[in-house]
């Protein structure tokens, strides 16, 4: 009896034993590929408050990288605050202090101008799918990684999540004219606070969760963030029931996914391939996200919240575009900016026309099955 048992167990050594040796030739032609033990672990911060929207999407897209490696690299989220100021998350990141983070390119402003657009600004007509299309087709991603470089950011960097274009703001009155931005205290970020301080305004940039407070204690007198899911959670309708629509300022921004680079580098390929994959998955199930949770909550801050809603009348709309060119001119010592902003223009040239001369546009077959309409401009006043 124990003969029988012998017989398969030295067969089994056998065969191990001639596996190790063929796993050991193999070897010799093909190169070993690290496995790490156990899982990866990464610590992140967004730059968003844990209650914002953005925060929510900054764990979507964790989510989605710790399901997709089995847990082989798991990232966790903290909110705007837990280790730096959201500010800061560029220094942060570079410096290994953070493995990772989550915010916008935007806030990265003060480092080097030209990082404004990615997003801040009328975007020559893109909206913020397009801007994408741009940075992953049209040379934008080569364009960032040469700036980064610039400046000593090491990092890696995935602009993703296209952003509806944002509302002028959230003001006392209607906004009826260029000239009403006249001495108005008033909160924006990027290449946006040369826009409306050419309107007249005092600008102080701030990030998304310290605008409510300083709205709250007569700080400012009006500000801009982003929309109406952001907006709502944040507290504007408590400080605020005058919201107006539409704007050149933010109407092609997105979200920016960024990795320190020798953590990133240090990953497996399977997990680098991941993760540049998660980024895209993440990117359109946000839009779609957005979608369904901004329309809810632009109808709650009507009917519950008593916040009235006015386009922003085309006058307004003109005058940002001249004041933006206007900051653009003054950039054009900035080689980087005009590198960018050269590349950006020759895409949105083409892609916008397109995009214009195919799409036709919705407001009559809505018209048409709802009769509704749009939000009204503020009246003029008399």
């Amino acid at each position: 009896m124990n003969t029988q048992q012998d017989k398969p167990q030295g067969s089994r050594r056998k065969f191990l034993t001639g596996a190790a040796a063929a796993g050991g030739a193999a070897a010799l032609g093909f190169p070993m590929i690290a496995k790490a033990q156990g899982p990866i672990s990464m610590r992140w911060q967004s730059t968003w408050p844990a209650k914002d929207i953005f925060h929510e999407y900054a764990n979507d897209f964790a989510k989605k990288v710790n399901d997709m490696t089995g847990g082989d690299l798991r990232i966790e989220v903290l909110p705007a605050g837990a280790v730096v100021p959201a500010f800061g998350l560029l220094d942060a990141v570079t410096k290994g202090t953070l493995d990772g983070g989550h915010g916008v390119l935007v806030y990265h402003y003060g480092k080097q101008n030209a990082l404004a657009l990615w997003g801040s600004g009328p975007g020559f007509g893109m909206d913020a799918n397009m801007l994408l299309s741009w940075h992953k087709y049209g040379g934008g991603k080569e364009l960032l990684n040469k700036l980064y470089a610039s400046i000593g950011a090491n990092v890696v960097s995935f602009p993703y999540g296209p952003m509806p274009t944002q509302p002028l703001g959230w003001f006392k009155k209607p906004i009826t004219k260029a000239d009403d931005f006249k001495g108005l205290k008033f909160r924006t970020v990027g290449v946006s606070i040369d826009v409306f301080t050419g309107l007249g305004a005092a600008v102080n940039a701030l990030p998304g969760g310290e605008i409510v407070p300083a709205m709250d204690r007569g700080l400012l007198d009006a500000a801009e963030f982003n929309n109406a899911t952001s907006d709502r959670l944040l507290g504007f309708a408590d400080v605020s029931k005058v919201c107006m629509l539409q704007s050149y300022h933010q109407n092609a921004e997105q979200f920016e996914i960024m990795f320190n680079k020798p953590k990133f580098d240090a990953l497996p390929a399977k997990i680098k391939a991941i993760i540049e994959n998660a980024v895209e998955a993440a990117s359109q199930d946000m839009s779609w996200k957005a979608i369904d949770r901004y329309s809810k909550d632009y109808i709650e801050l009507q009917s519950k919240d008593k916040v009235r809603f006015y386009r922003t009348p085309d006058s307004i709309l003109q005058r940002q575009l001249e004041t933006y060119d206007a900051a653009a001119k003054k950039r054009a010592d900035n080689a980087m900016w005009v590198e960018i902003e050269k590349s950006q223009k020759a895409f949105a040239e083409r892609a916008v026309r397109w995009d214009l001369d195919t799409n036709v546009n919705r407001r009559m077959a809505y018209n048409h099955y709802f009769g509704k309409q749009a939000a009204k401009p503020a009246a003029k006043k008399a």
